[in-house]
């Protein structure tokens, strides 16, 4: 039998939008039909929320897309004030950001293995992606002593994720030079994850909890849903750019509807893309058309594009479109985590 070193060699490298000026590429596309046509119009429309100086931005990444090489994408937003929030899954944020951020790496591979194989080595496969399953137990216990330093109590997930980014900070900074988290941090970028506890972070709740049975910390879903509206509350028009679906698309559209049970009247996303490979017609979320949201009061159609194409071919084209447009220069950075850092001080 192999050794697990045979496997975990060759590194997953991150793409770098800065170092790809795809405008004349994408420009190009706008003359094409089918899914280039759509990557064009949903570039333009990036660019236009970049541009709107009215405008929030709130990104939201579902599917196990840092492990696939984006991380570095997303980072590149966060540092030059292409994104105001983010809505993503545990797995994007802890067992793949967090992870890399505290040294570890996640290699190429193949699905052409035999799977009990990788399970006697202690090797996870994510299609053709291979992560070190005893490097992600450190992960869990990191997420653990985190829990364990907090102040017993029910926090959002944007309150947890900060507290990571805090550790590092403390730390010694992360390990690596594109960590999504720590960007966040620095930059006053909230992270809100909505299914918190379907990650690495919820292996580390399972063992702060059963250690601290009577004075444990918690995650309030219903504190995360108030703190993610309150963006909208705060911005009259904001722009969703949905990578995938799932949890992370619906918490997002959702805050239009619970902003107008609030305040009445709340706009919709003024701006909407997504990019997704799911199909509409079982009605699932992740395939449902922006159109289709709209009927729910939560998009206009104004400015929305669907992209049925893969993230990793999709989203460095889109991102780094609007990135070599430059319009970024001229954005001033939200800052919407100061709206909860403001609160607390006034409590």
């Amino acid at each position: 039998m192999s050794e697990k070193k045979d496997y975990l060699k060759d590194i997953v490298k991150h793409i770098d939008i800065k170092q790809h000026n795809v405008i004349s590429l994408v420009d190009a596309m706008k003359d094409m039909a089918f899914t280039a046509r759509d990557l064009n119009r949903a570039a333009n429309i990036y660019d236009m929320m970049i541009k709107d100086e009215n405008c929030g931005i709130i990104l939201t990444l579902a599917g196990s897309l840092f492990s696939a090489g984006l991380k570095k994408v997303v980072y590149d937003m966060i540092m030059n004030n292409m994104v105001d929030a983010i809505v993503s899954t545990g797995a994007v944020i802890v067992d793949q950001d967090f992870f890399e951020a505290l040294g570890f790496k996640h290699y190429k591979g193949t699905k052409w293995v035999d799977d009990n194989e990788m399970r006697e080595l202690h090797i996870d496969r994510i299609y053709d992606t291979f992560i070190d399953e005893d490097e992600l137990r450190v992960c869990d216990d990191t997420t653990a002593a985190i829990f364990d330093s907090m102040k017993p109590g029910a926090y959002s997930s944007r309150e947890f994720i900060w507290e990571f980014g805090k550790y590092l900070e403390e730390n010694g900074g992360p390990k690596v030079d594109d960590s999504v988290i720590w960007a966040a941090y620095k930059k006053n970028v909230p992270i809100f994850v909505p299914a918190f506890s379907d990650c690495s972070a919820g292996f580390g709740f399972v063992m702060h909890q059963h250690k601290n049975p009577d004075n444990y910390v918690s995650c309030d879903s219903g504190k995360d849903f108030y703190e993610l509206t309150k963006i909208k509350l705060h911005s009259k028009e904001t722009g969703i750019f949905m990578i995938g679906g799932g949890v992370p698309k619906n918490f997002t559209q959702d805050i239009v509807v619970a902003a107008d049970i609030l305040q009445e009247d709340a706009d919709m996303h003024k701006y909407a893309i997504q990019i997704t490979v799911a199909d509409e017609r079982d009605g699932a979320l992740s395939g449902s058309t922006l159109k289709e949201a709209s009927s729910w009061g939560k998009v206009s159609t104004s400015f929305e594009q669907m992209v049925y194409a893969e993230a990793t071919l999709a989203m460095p084209l889109i991102a780094g479109y609007a990135y070599h447009k430059g319009n970024w220069k001229n954005r001033k950075a939200r800052e919407f985590q100061k709206i909860y850092q403001k609160e607390k001080a006034e409590a």
